[in-house]
């Protein structure tokens, strides 16, 4: 007889094993077993929201294999993941298998090291019903929600559309931004920029204008700078101000889930959907060569900044070998969490400090490679000492007009030898000024005025919503990468490069979402309602309580909503098409079936006309001259192929344009990735052009 542990996935159960030996089974459930069946509303609203779950479609037979196993075994382990979604896993599974409490055993492993695997089998506990509390509130609500207004969104605007708690909040905060930017009005402002050179020096310096004698100038139109310019003609430019000074600059805390899916989309390129994936096989074990299975990182969900001591001892000790005392801060650094984290877990860390990612490249993938550099880079610069440097501000003047430079040099690079966190906004660049001293004159080399227009505000990116999603209090960490690959593939949200772009439909669904209920797309009851299942896990608030307050109101805004709006459809733009019904002349419009899109005839039911609905690039094949449309793998990989196949056979992965290719006349195509550019279809030829920016 041996003792069995159960763990969510086969790499996890795979890394376990090695540490714990021949005396124990490890298996997995591949995540959950149980859940509320999809096909109904599997909540029992009128017997204090009992949810009605049943073994997951297509699970009776490992559930039939892990309840044999578990009937042999002398005891039980549960080892699922250290959170909320993890302890109702365990919770389900030890119902299913009919445990009794002092046979199963909850456990948690926040690295999956020997260490961290021998202390949380070390000290087993009973099943958290509190969390799981949470967790089951969170279901019910969501599911709720989800299945009461999804079919009243569908019935007003189209068919199989769905609305969510917290994706309709995130989709509300993404619509309001691009009516920010369509409701902007551009304002004109100047600037004044110049170059000098110090007496008896060849380096020249830039500054800009910064006013006069009574203060700041605001430079409003082109006959303000013209005037400006105008005295400023032949003017003598005098320093009169050098301030020279020192300023320190301290390492970014090491990662939380939000910060990690940030810098991420950053630096990699990666979707939050990616970089999580990365991490759970970073976390549940890698083959390391001489090693075998090996947890890399720590558990990946998370919003605390705490740091164990012994990592804190082995980074030290890390980088006082590699880079020497003086990299190290006069005493470890510990980070503060935001006054609502959940506070469960240590920050993302690399479970090994000393384990840097070059010594384990080969082992690993190039996305496993990036993430873990990334991850193992901000945690180490996180313990090192502060970056120096030496700044130095001086005033010019000339003719009652003032000018400011800055600049700085690095006097110790500290934690910035490793590593410097990115930003969403680009930096004001700041170079070394010369050796500047009071009353010095200096020669005005360049004088330049620049017309600008005040820009709106950015669209959202997915690190700038995600961090907007946690600065407000929406979701938690494991729910951001769901909600935004739910909005997207929705087509509630488009990708335009980096940006998410509301689409029509998108903004339709906000806004008959803002009319009819604001409380579930409002950003501070969501805030709330978090906060109240936070409570649920603290055990300050009865699940069902939370629930029945909710469902109340939303209950009967619901009924009126449905009661005010009886026979009315919203109609969307985007559906309507240029084909002409050839049964009734009317023209028809894209509509959503069970088995997708479709075209058909508005004037249904008198005229049930239908077509295949087909998605048109607006380029005719290089081979026959037919239309080039969008297809689709079985996995929904987009491709292209002709309209007119199997009689052409044109088919490619990268999209075609109407551009020629200016060597040999055949179309271009767009290849994506980091650099995106048009190549040109004749192998032979070689022609390639990157894309810019702009034209992305």
């Amino acid at each position: 007889m041996s003792d069995l542990v159960i763990v969510e996935s086969p790499a996890k159960a795979k890394t376990i094993k090695k540490y714990l030996g021949s005396k124990y089974e490890v298996v997995a459930s591949m995540g959950h077993v149980r859940d509320l069946p999809k096909a109904r509303l599997s909540v029992d609203i009128k017997n204090d929201f009992a949810p009605k779950y049943d073994i997951i479609k297509g699970k009776e037979k490992l559930v039939k294999e892990l309840k044999s196993m578990a009937d042999k075994s002398d005891s039980v382990y549960l080892a699922t993941d250290p959170d909320r979604e993890g302890e109702a896993i365990s919770w389900h599974l030890a119902y299913i298998l009919d445990l009794p409490e002092d046979y199963c055993q909850r456990v948690e492993f926040n690295e999956i090291t020997k260490t961290g695997v021998q202390n949380g089998m070390a000290h087993p506990r009973a099943i958290n019903e509190d969390l799981v509390n949470a967790q089951q509130a969170r279901r019910v609500l969501d599911r709720l929600v989800g299945y009461k207004l999804s079919p009243f969104i569908s019935q007003k605007i189209r068919r199989g559309l769905s609305a969510g708690r917290v994706q309709s909040v995130a989709l509300r905060i993404i619509v309001d931004r691009e009516n920010e930017i369509r409701a902007f009005k551009p304002e004109e402002y100047w600037s004044i920029d110049a170059k000098f050179i110090p007496k008896g020096s060849r380096k020249s310096f830039s500054a800009s204008l910064y006013g006069d004698k009574n203060g700041k100038l605001k430079i409003t139109n082109q006959e303000q700078a013209d005037k400006i310019e105008a005295d400023l003609q032949d003017a003598e430019y005098i320093v009169t101000k050098v301030k020279k000074g020192t300023r320190k600059k301290s390492p970014a805390p090491p990662f939380i889930t939000s910060t990690l899916q940030q810098e991420a989309s950053r630096k990699l390129g990666f979707q939050s959907r990616r970089t999580m994936r990365v991490a759970q096989e970073l976390y549940e074990g890698v083959d390391v060569q001489g090693m075998g299975a090996t947890g890399l990182i720590t558990y990946m969900r998370t919003d605390s900044l705490r740091i164990s001591n012994y990592a804190i001892d082995e980074v030290t000790k890390y980088i006082k070998e590699e880079y020497g005392d003086k990299y190290l801060p006069s005493k470890p650094r510990f980070f503060k969490s935001r006054s609502n984290a959940q506070d469960g877990h240590e920050a993302i860390r690399p479970s090994m400090p000393s384990l840097t990612p070059d010594s384990i490249k080969s082992s690993l993938s190039s996305d496993q490679y990036k993430l873990y550099k990334l991850i193992w880079s901000r945690f180490t610069a996180s313990q090192m000492a502060d970056c120096v440097q030496k700044t130095t501000q001086a005033d010019i003047e000339a003719n009652g007009y003032i000018f400011k430079a800055s600049g700085y040099i690095v006097d110790f690079p500290g934690f910035t030898a490793l590593y410097v966190e990115g930003k969403d906004e680009a930096e004001e660049k700041s170079s070394q000024l010369p050796d500047l001293e009071n009353n010095m004159p200096v020669k005005c080399k360049e004088l330049k005025k620049n017309q600008h227009f005040t820009q709106p505000p950015a669209r959202y990116t997915e690190a700038s919503l995600i961090k907007t999603l946690e600065e407000y209090g929406i979701g938690r960490p494991s729910t951001y990468a769901a909600t935004i690959t739910t909005l997207t593939g929705r087509e509630y949200v488009k990708r335009e490069a980096k940006s998410l772009v509301p689409t029509e439909l998108g903004e339709v669904i906000t806004s008959l979402m803002k009319e009819r209920f604001p409380d579930i797309v409002n950003v501070k009851f969501t805030a709330q309602m978090e906060d109240d299942l936070d409570k649920v896990e603290n055990g300050d608030v009865e699940w069902v309580e939370l629930l029945r307050e909710f469902y109340d109101g939303f209950e009967e805004t619901l009924k009126n909503a449905k009661s005010e709006m009886d026979g009315v459809k919203l109609q969307l733009k985007e559906d309507e098409t240029d084909i002409i019904c050839d049964k009734c002349g009317r023209k028809m419009v894209v509509k959503m079936g069970r088995y997708g899109k479709f075209i058909a005839c508005p004037g249904y039911p008198e005229c049930k006309n239908i077509l295949k609905y087909v998605e048109k690039t607006g380029v005719q094949c290089p081979k026959c001259g037919g239309d080039v449309i969008v297809k689709h793998t079985k996995s929904k990989r987009v491709f292209y192929g002709c309209s007119n196949y199997p009689k052409c056979d044109f088919v490619s992965w990268n999209e075609p344009t109407n551009e020629k290719c200016p060597q040999c006349g055949q179309i271009l195509f767009k290849k994506k990735g980091k650099k995106p550019s048009l190549y040109c279809a004749d192998t032979d030829c070689g022609y390639t052009q990157p894309i810019k920016a702009e034209e992305k």
